[in-house]
């Protein structure tokens, strides 16, 4: 929202500078994101042409000697056709920043001759698109005075930041409300527009829409015998100050009107309206020439209004080419309307266009001042173009509601921690337009119609607080806990720290995907259900919400090898999405590795060979990053349990499920199945995982935080070999678990080493050789003892696994 220094004071009553204005916005939560102070224009002077004679060596040029005011004439090659003696213009010397031409200028040498300067159009000052001749000002223009001061040029150009809640500050009118509510001087009220009518408006208007709410109101006023030529000066430079070209006088005022009242208006040409207007929804299909030239295709959310001809405007966000008006327009006209926010945003959205006109309407419009604005939009043409106002039309309003809020003073402290008194509260609120009623700790405010984004007492607080002063907040530090070292974040917090540290710790990158993607995607990851479709996507390629992290992670990894990074290992902590419930929503660790991107490292064979790295990666290097996180998240690794088998998105082959007991289901991870990177159109060497970091169980309350004495055996760890011959279909895993359970207490550790097949073992069978360690912890184990438990591991294993010792 931009808005020059002059026009906010037009509205405002104060001495305040440019400083401190910039300054008391911010502090009322509007925030000043840039200032031009047309510094720009300062160099620029009143200068007078002494003498004007022709160029020695071109027809078309003059040598001209200036009176800037400073001393001695200065020579200055012009071609200007109006460039005379005694003529006064704007002289910009050498060294000056030129911004209609975006050139510096220096001493030059045109045709043999040294120029010293320029003397300036209007379109090399951006004042207008007019470069016909150098500006021509009266004979009693000071010499040597400042042009941009002359001017008016020198007006300082403020623009804020508003955030989408607040559309009542999208006028200037509305600015000057708040800051006159900080104290910041005083509110301006402007006299109400007062003109004679002749006659009713002969066209009328029909409201034909299934929904009101649509269009809850439309007010409508022929002025006839206009004149519509250019707008005058001063309405012309604060249009192109706030970067608005000017265009006629009625198309001008209209959008005067949107910046200083925020009351988008619309002018329509009426020898160009046949027959009566009609608001209603689009038909299929239908399309409209639009005033940016470009034809629209509607549908039939869309709101129209039409007239016999067909469609002449898209309401409430712009008109149409056929109906505009031009200087050849007579009588006009004038369109006040109202209409519904959200319909206005999906049908801008929907359609492509951004104007100023949606921007207000989508945030919601003042209802109380759509006649208003009517009454002021045609004073400015009475007075600017001349003409005969009609009596207006006005259909479907219905008068604004005010909301009530129930207000407890106390609220204030309670949810700011700021002491203001109820008087001070009071005084704020009615400054801002809203109306206190009742007495006591508790009164009830009557919400005024500027403000839709007023709906509760917490919002209340807010506009106390912001004009009372956010920096008057004191800092306090936090409360602390009861105990020492209390805990402050949940598990789920700590353990998604704890997963992003240790797979960033395994050499990967952390990337933040989109969690909308598109609908064939989501159907491939098992998503894609109705409930997870957005309504309002902010692309038609982002139309569902994200059952995984890995469409995300495996296009990121593609389009980074597209860009000749092809060795890539990327990681996210976040969402994912099974329905629309909230407990449907789950907290997930997941990563890809690309090419060679092992933990060993990336890079060729030949390179990287003796650290282990410049291989493809496989699914055992998704199965480690896997065990990381879990590991790294605190569960009890002993329990952990894999079985063979994925997701369909998986390679059945190279796959595997992590669980803890038969139902707990941890993640996945392993190697993607080619049609699912044949459907992503992603290739290249890829395997990933997924773990479920909310499906974690809490670990047990342990009585005390002290950690137990750390007991150390003082004997010696004995390994023992064993190689079992098992049916091929058995998991090398069921044997490591059979051995570990043979005797908890000796047993600390089962590594498998080496996996044979072969003749001598047996069709269908295979060996599997374990390494046992033993651990004695009460005395030196005797070889009766040995004995021993290499029987209950051998009976433990054949009983689980029908594994025999093999010879």
């Amino acid at each position: 929202m931009k808005f020059t220094l002059s026009w906010l004071k037009e509205h405002l009553e104060t001495d305040a500078g440019l400083d401190e204005i910039c300054t008391r916005l911010t502090e009322i939560g509007l925030e000043v994101e840039d200032v031009d102070d047309k510094a720009a224009f300062k160099p620029f002077v009143i200068a007078r042409v002494v003498s004007a004679e022709k160029h020695p060596q071109a027809d078309r040029l003059k040598v001209l000697m200036v009176d800037t005011g400073s001393g001695a004439p200065v020579q200055v090659v012009c071609g200007a056709p109006n460039a005379r003696a005694g003529l006064v213009g704007a002289f910009a010397a050498p060294g000056t920043y030129v911004p209609g031409i975006d050139v510096t200028l220096a001493v030059g040498n045109i045709r043999g001759v040294e120029s010293h300067g320029m003397m300036c159009s209007e379109k090399e000052l951006q004042i207008s698109d007019s470069h016909d001749g150098i500006i021509d000002l009266p004979d009693d223009a000071p010499v040597g005075q400042s042009y941009a001061a002359y001017a008016h040029l020198d007006d300082p150009v403020i623009e804020i930041n508003l955030t989408p809640n607040r559309p009542d500050c999208t006028s200037i009118h509305g600015i000057a409300r708040d800051l006159a509510a900080s104290g910041l001087g005083m509110l301006k009220t402007q006299a109400a527009p007062s003109f004679a009518v002749e006659g009713e408006t002969p066209v009328k208007l029909t409201l034909d829409l299934d929904d009101p709410k649509l269009c809850p109101g439309f007010a409508l006023r022929l002025v006839r015998g206009v004149r519509n030529g250019p707008s005058p000066r001063w309405m012309q430079q604060r249009l192109l100050a706030i970067g608005l070209r000017p265009i006629n006088a009625l198309v001008d005022i209209t959008n005067y009107m949107t910046f200083d009242q925020g009351r988008p208006m619309h002018v329509f040409d009426a020898a160009k309206v046949k027959g009566n207007l009609t608001v209603r929804r689009a038909k299929e299909g239908e399309t409209v020439m639009a005033l940016d030239q470009r034809e629209y295709k509607l549908l039939p959310n869309n709101v129209v209004i039409a007239d016999e001809n067909g469609i002449e405007s898209i309401g409430g966000i712009m008109g149409g080419e056929h109906s505009g008006c031009d200087e050849n327009t007579v009588d006009v006209l004038i369109e006040s309307a109202l209409w519904d926010p959200m319909n206005i945003a999906k049908s801008g959205r929907a359609l492509g266009i951004i104007t100023d006109a949606r921007y207000r309407f989508e945030r919601g419009a003042d209802p109380e001042y759509m006649v208003p604005g009517l009454e002021r939009t045609t004073e400015l043409v009475l007075e600017l173009c001349g003409g005969t106002p009609a009596e207006a039309e006005i259909v479907g309003y219905k008068g604004y509601e005010p909301k009530i809020v129930d207000f407890p003073y106390t609220e204030v402290k309670r949810l700011t921690g700021l002491d203001v008194s109820n008087e001070e509260s009071a005084t704020i609120l009615t400054r801002l337009g809203f109306t206190v009623s009742g007495s006591g700790e508790r009164v009830s405010v009557s919400v005024p119609s500027w403000r839709p984004d007023i709906d509760g007492k917490a919002d209340l607080v807010e506009e106390v607080m912001r004009i009372h002063g956010v920096d008057n907040i004191k800092p306090a530090p936090l409360e602390s806990h009861a105990a020492v070292n209390g805990k402050i974040l949940t598990t789920l917090q700590i353990r998604s720290r704890l997963a992003k540290r240790a797979l960033a710790a395994r050499g990967m990158l952390e990337a933040v995907t989109w969690s909308f993607i598109p609908e064939d995607q989501a159907k491939l990851f098992g998503g894609g259900s109705p409930a997870l479709k957005l309504a309002n996507p902010i692309a038609a390629e982002m139309s569902d919400m994200r059952p995984s992290l890995l469409p995300g992670l495996l296009t990121a990894a593609q389009r980074n090898a597209d860009k000749g990074y092809g060795d890539v290992a990327l990681f996210e902590v976040s969402g994912t999405y099974e329905n629309d419930r909230p407990d449907g929503q789950r907290r997930v660790a997941g990563g890809i590795r690309r090419g060679t991107a092992s933990l060993a490292g990336a890079g060729r064979a030949w390179s990287n060979a003796a650290k282990g790295g410049g291989k493809p990666v496989d699914v055992f290097d998704a199965k480690a990053d896997a065990l990381a996180v879990i590991e790294a998240c605190g569960l009890p690794m002993g329990n952990i349990q894999i079985e063979q088998g994925g997701p369909e998105w998986y390679h059945p082959g190279r796959s595997g499920t992590i669980k803890m007991g038969p139902k707990v289901v941890l993640g996945y991870f392993g190697e993607f199945h080619p049609l699912t990177l044949e459907s992503l159109d992603v290739s290249g060497a890829l395997c990933g995982f997924e773990v479920y970091v909310d499906a974690m169980p809490e670990a047990k309350r342990k009585a005390t935080r002290t950690k137990p004495a750390l007991e150390l055996s003082p004997f010696q760890l004995v390994r023992r070999d064993f190689a079992f011959v098992v049916d091929k279909t058995v998991e090398a895993g069921a044997i490591v678990k059979a051995a570990t359970g043979a005797d908890r207490k000796l047993v600390t550790g089962v590594n498998v080493f080496d996996i044979f097949e072969g003749a001598s073992v047996g069709d269908g069978k295979k060996s599997v050789a374990i390494e046992v360690q033993i651990q004695p912890v009460e005395r030196t184990l005797t070889d009766e003892d040995f004995e021993a438990l290499t029987q209950k591991i051998v009976a433990s294993v054949a009983k689980f696994t029908g594994g025999v010792l093999r010879s």
